[in-house]
């Protein structure tokens, strides 16, 4: 701990305080730079197909010749689609013609879709036909120009990815009928941009690559404006803290968490194709057995996800049987990481999961644990290279270790501001600190622990109450799949807390089972007053538990 300032940790000990001068000016020299390299190896694998680095350069450049031939420099093209090739072909191919990416969850209701197009200015879209429908109801009212539609085994390919189509499309019936006039196939696209010329565009470091939508730390969604250098920055960060553990043209990386979504975006697509690494694309990561079937054609190195996700893992039949001897690394994010959960995982793959922390506005990168890590600490780890961390009370001063205020970040991976809206930025980056809206402590050694989100906060008898630790306590029990906390008003305390719980099959906890149990670890006025079980409850795109839904039910 620096003796000057007792409120800034110091950075892990035998890692790199700065990253220096970026390798790569924009996302295309370093990935085109890591095709050239790796020119033989599978970049990308899902349901069995795989391409090689050297098609994902070839097959980008033809994408970018087309959207070049339709568009212009510096207009934003949507991206709508799960895991499937389509994506990072069409990611590297967006930014190869010098344009900006919108990644776009395919789960958008009509308002939500109407409201990222415009907001964006997206002038074309590529759509997985799934969802395709959707946008019908919405096109004439956005600004989109080109739309490219695609299929879940457009790319797979041959037999065995007509045959795919016509099961989701006529058996399972899973793409209602579209109409989008004058729209074309990714293969269409592809095929068009193989007669053009691709014009190569040097995107500076400062140009915008990414407008990644989120509901931000505070209001409605909006789009964080993330550079080049934004992005390049905290891939070399985080190779900064995880270089020593993976070998290049070596690693199997298991991407579970949808590669719209910032975490898998830079940590899976981005980082480990520097590595070299052959990324395996789960498209429905919710078939569970479906999932563990693919886990068993693979021996995985790296695995990433959220606590839900490892925790519907670890209660899946099959999943103690998989082969986990090359496994490396697995690393929890977008949501607290719960004590039972890592004791359990360390349990059966015998490898730490590790926790680290980061948010849309950081690209996203902010903290992390070192790696190895032997045991789970509960801890988001330290700063992650070039990076300040400062716990700040309500006035924005320091606070020193130990005491609880809400995290601020510094750093290069920090965004530009969020698009279109100077009074939202000016809000959330106050001196130079990204406000993230947590509620954290540091301790002595500098590690940084995640209290909970601002907003979700529960105020009892004057006490604040944190979801996260009524959540971590509860999960302790072994008939306690997954739980939710929430604060609901009572006339004498304020608020109480009422906890959402999903409980074992064949279980026959009661709510007096939950409650009592968490009387045995938490202070009384933590205590659930209301327990209601349910089957399942609200999530994220990414499997975060949304808290906000369930107080808005």
């Amino acid at each position: 701990m620096s003796e000057s300032k007792p409120w800034l940790a110091q950075y892990a000990e035998g890692v790199p305080a700065e990253i220096g001068e970026l390798p790569y000016q924009n996302i295309p020299q370093m990935l085109i730079t890591a095709c050239k390299k790796y020119s033989s190896r599978t970049s990308f694998e899902n349901f069995g197909k795989c391409i090689t680095y050297q098609q994902l350069d070839q097959l980008s450049e033809q994408f970018a010749a087309f959207l070049q031939s339709k568009l212009k420099t510096g207009d934003t093209v949507a991206l709508m689609m799960p895991n499937v090739l389509q994506y990072p072909v069409a990611v590297l191919g967006v930014l190869r013609a010098g344009m900006i990416v919108t990644n776009i969850n395919p789960l958008y209701t009509p308002r939500e879709l109407k409201h990222q197009l415009n907001d964006s200015e997206a002038k074309a879209i590529l759509v997985i036909e799934n969802t395709a429908h959707t946008l019908t109801e919405v096109i004439d009212e956005t600004m989109v120009e080109t739309v490219i539609t695609t299929s879940i085994g457009e790319m797979i390919g041959g037999l065995k990815g007509i045959i795919m189509n016509f099961v989701i499309k006529y058996i399972k019936k899973m793409v209602p009928p579209f109409q989008l006039a004058g729209s074309i196939t990714f293969k269409q696209a592809l095929n068009q941009g193989k007669l053009l010329k691709h014009q190569p565009v040097e995107s500076t470091p400062d140009d915008i690559a990414f407008l990644q939508y989120t509901g931000g730390t505070t209001g409605v969604s909006k789009g964080a404006m993330l550079t080049h250098r934004n992005m390049v920055a905290n891939v070399t960060q985080v190779d900064c803290w995880i270089s020593s553990q993976f070998s290049q043209d070596q690693e199997v990386v298991i991407t579970a968490l949808p590669l719209y979504h910032i975490f898998a975006l830079t940590a899976n697509c981005l980082t480990f194709s520097v590595y070299g690494a052959h990324n395996v694309l789960i498209t429905n990561p919710r078939d569970m057995k479906g999932f563990i079937k693919e886990l068993s054609r693979h021996q995985f190195t790296v695995l990433t996800g959220v606590n839900t996700l490892f925790n519907g893992l670890l209660n899946t039949e099959g999943f103690d049987q998989l082969d986990f001897s090359k496994l490396k690394f697995t690393l929890g994010g977008g949501m607290a990481v719960q004590k039972g959960t890592a004791t359990r995982w360390k349990e059966v793959t015998g490898v730490t999961l590790a926790e680290a922390y980061g948010l849309t506005e950081t690209s996203p990168a902010a903290c992390m644990n070192k790696v190895p890590l032997d045991e789970y600490n509960g801890t988001i780890g330290l700063p992650i290279s070039s990076t300040d961390c400062q716990i700040q009370n309500e006035d924005g001063s320091p606070l020193p270790a130990g005491e609880i205020g809400e995290l601020c970040i510094k750093g290069p991976q920090v965004m530009l501001g969020y698009w279109k809206k100077p009074e939202e930025t000016a809000k959330t980056i106050v001196n130079g600190w990204l406000k993230t809206g947590d509620i954290a402590c540091m301790d002595e050694k500098g590690y940084f622990r995640i209290v909970d989100r601002k907003k979700d906060m529960i105020l009892v008898s004057g006490f604040n109450v944190y979801p996260n630790e009524i959540e971590d306590a509860a999960c302790l029990h072994s008939d306690i799949i997954e739980c939710a906390a929430i604060g609901v008003e009572d006339e004498k305390s304020g608020e109480i807390v009422k906890l959402f719980v999903v409980k074992a099959p064949n279980s026959k906890i009661t709510e007096v089972d939950v409650i009592q149990h968490c009387k045995d670890t938490l202070t009384a006025y933590k205590v659930p007053k209301i327990v209601e079980f349910r089957d399942e409850l609200p999530k994220s795109n990414v499997g975060k538990i949304l808290r906000k839904d369930l107080r808005g039910q």
